[in-house]
């Protein structure tokens, strides 16, 4: 006796109805006695009952659409903005915006950035930034030209440039970063968030250019 047939081809137009999406059948596979789909050559295996002919749903349609967008700037990167002198910005993340109307598309990326040295919160879009130093050459570049440093009144220059040994500089900068999480978690002021990423600049630079003890 001939096995049963596939009740769909490839080729055909079927909806994922706990979906309700539609797509085509890219390829037909017969396991255990049954028989699975692929639709759009996405990875996964559908069964035959997930599947209905287009012509013969009778639910809900959703319409899907993907979205492609490139990124200019990285988290890590060193930036300067537009209309802030020569002020430098460490980008720590972005967000996307996706606007959609009856007769307009586009969307939008918004990075969000401290300043460098002083630690203040910034958000711009793509147009408003110029690449200084990418996340890779970030450390280094900062370091080399002591840009990180707060100001001199600020806890951590102290820190920082206390004639304590590098590693007790690290531990203390451990302590302040554990205060720091504490505070934003917390209060949620993004004052504490642009302070935990400074001191952990901080770490970074002495881990790597702290020098013998």
């Amino acid at each position: 006796m001939d096995a049963k047939a596939p009740k769909f081809q490839v080729g055909d137009t079927v909806v994922v109805k706990v979906y309700g999406t539609v797509g085509k059948i890219t390829a037909v596979r017969q396991l255990e006695g049954g028989y699975f789909y692929v639709v759009n050559d996405r990875e996964g295996l559908l069964a035959e009952q997930s599947l209905a002919r287009l012509e013969e749903y009778d639910g809900i349609l959703y319409k899907k659409e993907e979205v492609n967008i490139e990124l200019k700037f990285f988290i890590g990167d060193i930036v300067k903005v537009k209309g802030y002198g020569g002020v430098l910005f460490k980008i720590v993340g972005f967000r996307t915006e996706i606007w959609r109307y009856a007769e307009d598309a586009w969307e939008d990326v918004i990075y969000e950035m401290v300043s460098i040295p002083k630690g203040e919160w910034l958000e711009a879009d793509e147009e408003e930034l110029l690449l200084i130093a990418d996340a890779g050459q970030a450390d280094s570049f900062v370091s080399r030209y002591q840009f990180f440093y707060p100001m001199k009144s600020s806890p951590l220059y102290q820190l920082v440039t206390s004639d304590l040994k590098t590693q007790e500089k690290i531990d203390h900068l451990l302590d302040m970063y554990n205060d720091y999480t504490l505070l934003l978690n917390l209060f949620g002021d993004e004052a504490y968030r642009a302070m935990l990423e400074a001191v952990k600049m901080q770490i970074q630079v002495l881990s790597a250019h702290g020098g013998p003890d």
